[in-house]
């Protein structure tokens, strides 16, 4: 069966693609940005990518069209479709109809922490033997691959892990993507608003997730964040299959830095991650081992050897005593965490914060006003904010991180801040570069114009 993904480049319908290709379907795809790395990953599998979404893709022998969603009507290619009838349905509909059904489907849900819980998870899954398939937005270290089939050699693996995300599936599916998993194993990491070009309000994010507490059967697991309030919103709703807490003491929790379950002592997390976010997806991610039979003093063993994520604190060099680190933040709250986890690592040293707040719930500006209280622990901040192109902000930059004083500068120029940047750093500063794009290669160019 040969299948055509619309928008194959981006991070989860790239990781559809090669998950189809390595299932044995032909599979080609087109998308308006084919660049590196993921069109590189994408050739290297075979995978035969066009640019553009020009009509005369049809022309091909092609028996189902994969719709990613950031496709929308007056797409010249999606138009075509449309009028001649053919064949198509959203990414996670074909995820779940294709690689996911007859599987044990374990999902990670919530605002923050999810690809850093899906690899820990999936992780202690691979340290156990258990060989299981995934899909991640991002690469595990451990892996060196975002999404695979899993199983040995010859057989299928009957279990798999999926970031699950609530944005909408496509523009003729406005159901979040995570219910198309049918997940029995489910973790509910937190809940705040996001993705406001979307959702109204938080209300209605809490909406989807008591639609995804829906799906899960009876003979499932819920792993919940106790301190979430919105979580225990979405439960009260109505839940019909066993559920678990972590970071409370009524389920997985810390004391004195002893992993606990209730009264029961379990061991100390000997590992290398920092910040009190990353010890809450851990014990997410050994609730939900131990739920498909992994003991917990194992997953806590697995996790000593537990690598990271690419882009998640990732050292990118160092030059005379000065770290660069890249880092996906971009909600004000996972800006809060990463620089408060910097912090704690390298105490009294300069954290120099970069920032492009590039989003598409940043861009419109929901989120300005909370900018400068998730940066207050940077020494200095520099920002960037294209004032042109698909990426222009909405909103003023400069003013929206006033209240910082002269600790803060914004840039339109990503010359002219890779230049503020070297100009400003010295010996043992740390310098923290939060981005959910590319960011204009700046992480190498800022060590380059350091070396120099």
């Amino acid at each position: 069966m040969h299948i055509h993904i619309l928008g194959i480049c981006g991070t989860f319908m790239g990781g559809l693609a090669v998950l189809a290709k390595q299932a044995g379907y032909t599979v080609t795809g087109c998308d308006a940005n084919v660049y590196p790395p993921m069109s590189t990953q994408l050739r290297e599998q075979g995978i035969e990518l066009i640019e553009g979404y020009h009509s005369d893709q049809l022309a091909t022998n092609i028996d189902l069209y994969v719709i990613g969603n950031v496709i929308s009507r007056g797409n010249e290619l999606m138009e075509a479709i449309l009028n001649r009838g053919l064949p198509y349905c959203s990414g996670p509909q074909w995820m779940g109809d294709n690689i996911l059904s007859n599987k044990w489907v374990l999902a990670v849900a919530g605002t923050h922490g999810k690809t850093t819980t899906s690899a820990m998870l999936a992780w202690i899954l691979e340290d156990a033997g258990y060989t299981p398939g995934f899909l991640i937005g991002g690469v595990p270290n451990n892996f060196g691959i975002s999404a695979r089939l899993g199983g040995q050699p010859g057989e299928s693996s009957d279990f798999f892990v999926i970031e699950a995300d609530e944005y909408d599936s496509a523009f003729f599916d406005k159901r979040s993507k995570f219910v198309h998993y049918h997940a029995k194993t489910a973790i509910l990491n937190n809940l705040e608003f996001d993705h406001a070009d979307i959702f109204p309000d938080l209300a209605a994010i809490e909406t989807q997730f008591h639609h995804l507490v829906r799906t899960i059967p009876g003979i499932g697991q819920l792993i919940v964040n106790g301190q979430e309030a919105a979580l225990h919103r979405v439960l009260a709703r109505g839940c019909w299959s066993e559920h678990v807490f972590f970071g409370i003491s009524d389920g997985w929790h810390y004391a004195s830095d002893e992993v606990r379950f209730e009264e029961r002592s379990i061991g100390q997390l000997d590992w290398n991650l920092q910040g009190e976010h990353n010890r809450q997806n851990a014990l997410a991610a050994i609730a939900a081992a131990h739920h498909v039979g992994i003991t917990p003093e194992q997953a806590l063993a697995a996790l000593g050897r537990f690598k990271n994520v690419k882009r998640r604190m990732e050292v990118r060099g160092m030059v005379d005593n000065i770290t660069v680190y890249d880092d996906f933040a971009h909600h004000p709250t996972a800006i809060a965490t990463t620089i408060a986890g910097l912090r704690k690592k390298v105490g009294t040293a300069r954290i120099l914060a970069i920032l492009e707040p590039r989003s598409n719930t940043m861009k419109i500006g929901s989120m300005k006003a909370a900018l400068p209280d998730s940066l207050k622990e940077a020494d200095l901040i520099f920002a960037y904010g294209a004032n042109s192109g698909k990426d222009a902000l909405g909103w003023d930059l400069t003013e929206s991180l006033a209240p910082l004083g002269k600790r803060a500068a914004s840039f339109t120029n990503l010359s002219a801040l890779q230049d503020a940047i070297v100009a400003e750093a010295k010996s043992g500063d740390q310098i923290l570069i939060m981005s959910n794009g590319g960011f204009g290669g700046i992480h190498q160019k800022v060590l380059d114009g350091l070396a120099r």
